[in-house]
């Protein structure tokens, strides 16, 4: 007999055997035990999380001559005849290949037959956001008042294209993502069956894979357990095996950028490329790892959140001593645009290279995350003791007589004396903000909105959707309002006119003029 991929070997047969999914599978056992039974359902969730096991259990369960529970029993003739797919009354329906309006008419003439044996015909179309405009609406009216005997199960992984005249025709659930615990208690089991032994660390690792899906995870299980067949299942080996990287990799990539050293970072890089990683991969993981550091300098409770050992939690929260979370949120910005750009790239090494050489050198780009990046540097070799060249260049322009400076301008009367009291002590203002507020404040120019009203606006727009929140926007007048003793409205704003935003607002802090201490902090 061939061999039985372990995802279809393993595939629940009852209720009881589906994991993850409890809210589901308890409305519908209530159902079919209380005769409350609907004529049509949509089924949706990311793949792999028991959309159309589900369906074929229900599908079973209405039609079993001795349900147990609101379960069914799988040893009547019924229960293994649809078990086997050998039932007339369970149709399966692929509509990504079946998707035009003659296969619904055909559906349409075959639900008028009642069925040959049990109570109920069930038609399960998977993937059913791929029918076409004309196939949805032919669907409808038997959707709509399907006989008595019919029972529809819609399964789809894009709810959102469903038109809207079929959602409401049908009892809508949404299947969750499962959680790394409850994937790694069922490998655990599956591997005990099966007779394989298996680190703990490696079936956790493979379950975080799935990324919420139970038939991928099952599916990369069955893969490390191809390679290293008759062998003890290790971390190292699932890492080899997926192309994945370990955290310490990560850890050392960091470290080496945090001291501008690009020898060295490229050098790991290349290491990296010789063992067969999958840059993409690297790249999403490295974002996720910048990610867990940001949770862990942000809070001291992140135990729970982070699914890790204390050993990597201990060296995560070593790392976010050392770094600046403004400089944090740079790096983060700049592999989420890494990780998009290589999807669509042939030269993704190319790509990674760039972008690890520009967050060794932060003075290769004029964006003012990385001048906060180039101050913390600067600050952390004053703190070494490690002095700071200079070169011919600035000594030249050193010697460059300095210019007298202007007599300062008087303000002008559409400033209001809130506003300017504003301006004037922004850098005290930011000091008393919370660490995120503050990194995101540094972002924005000071500009006027109208009377009275004082205007944030940032090229940044994940900067203005963290600002524009009501309780991060009730913090900074709150703030405003203690320093100044005076209630100022503040306005956040994104930059959308595609143009720089000293062409597009009056930018306050050169029109008023700003204590010197506020350049200094920037």
């Amino acid at each position: 007999m061939s061999y039985t991929a372990l995802y279809r070997k393993f595939r629940p047969l009852e209720f009881e055997d589906v994991k993850g999914q409890d809210h589901i599978v308890t409305t519908l056992k209530n159902q079919i035990k209380y005769d409350r039974i609907g004529h049509a359902y949509l089924f949706c969730g990311t793949r792999g999380t028991g959309k159309t096991t589900i369906a074929k259990i229900f599908a079973k369960a209405v039609n079993c001559e001795h349900p147990v529970d609101g379960s069914p029993c799988g040893t009547c003739p019924t229960c293994k005849a649809i078990a086997a797919g050998t039932s007339m009354n369970v149709i399966e329906i692929d509509a990504a290949s079946n998707n035009g309006v003659d296969n619904i008419r055909e559906i349409r003439e075959e639900v008028a037959y009642r069925p040959t044996e049990g109570k109920y015909k069930v038609y399960i179309i998977d993937e059913v956001h791929m029918l076409s405009t004309g196939a949805f609406n032919a669907l409808l009216k038997t959707l709509e008042e399907p006989p008595e005997y019919v029972i529809f199960i819609l399964a789809t992984t894009e709810v959102h294209k469903i038109p809207i005249t079929i959602l409401s025709r049908c009892q809508r659930y949404d299947f969750h993502r499962i959680s790394i615990d409850t994937i790694a208690a069922r490998l655990s089991e599956i591997l005990k069956e099966e007779g394989i032994e298996a680190e703990e660390k490696a079936i956790r690792y493979v379950a975080k894979a799935g990324d919420g899906s139970m038939r991928d995870s099952l599916s990369l299980l069955d893969q490390c357990i191809a390679f290293y067949l008759g062998e003890k299942l290790t971390y190292d080996k699932v890492l080899e095996v997926l192309g994945a990287v370990d955290t310490e990799v990560f850890s050392g990539m960091l470290r080496e950028i945090l001291a501008g050293n690009v020898k060295n970072a490229i050098s790991r890089l290349e290491q990296i490329v010789t063992e067969g990683k999958e840059l993409g991969q690297f790249v999403n993981e490295f974002a996720w790892y910048l990610r867990n550091l940001l949770l862990v300098k942000s809070s001291d409770d992140m135990e729970d959140v982070l699914d890790m050992s204390s050993e990597n939690l201990a060296l995560l929260k070593e790392e976010a001593q050392m770094i600046e979370t403004e400089v944090l949120l740079r790096y983060i910005r700049i592999f989420s645009e890494l990780s998009n750009q290589m999807k669509y790239s042939s030269q993704k090494r190319i790509l990674l290279e760039i972008t690890i050489i520009k967050l060794c050198k932060p003075e290769m780009e004029s964006t003012k995350d990385a001048l906060v990046n180039r101050i913390a540097n600067l600050e952390q070799k004053v703190e070494e003791g490690v002095s700071v060249a200079v070169t011919a260049t600035t000594t030249q322009n050193m010697q460059v007589e300095k210019p007298i400076p202007a007599k300062r301008p008087e303000l002008p009367k559409a400033i209001p004396e809130e506003v300017e009291q504003v301006v004037r002590n922004w850098k005290a203002i930011m000091q008393d903000m919370s660490g995120l507020i503050r990194g995101y404040l540094r972002l924005v120019t000071l500009s006027l909105g109208g009377e009275n009203v004082l205007l944030l606006v940032t090229d940044d727009p994940v900067a203005a959707d963290f600002l524009n929140t009501p309780e991060h926007k009730k913090e900074i007048s709150d703030v405003i309002a203690e320093r100044i003793e005076k209630e100022v409205e503040i306005q956040i704003q994104r930059n959308e006119t595609n143009r720089p935003i000293e062409e597009s607002y009056v930018d306050l802090s050169k029109v008023i003029n700003m204590d010197i201490e506020v350049e200094e902090d920037l």
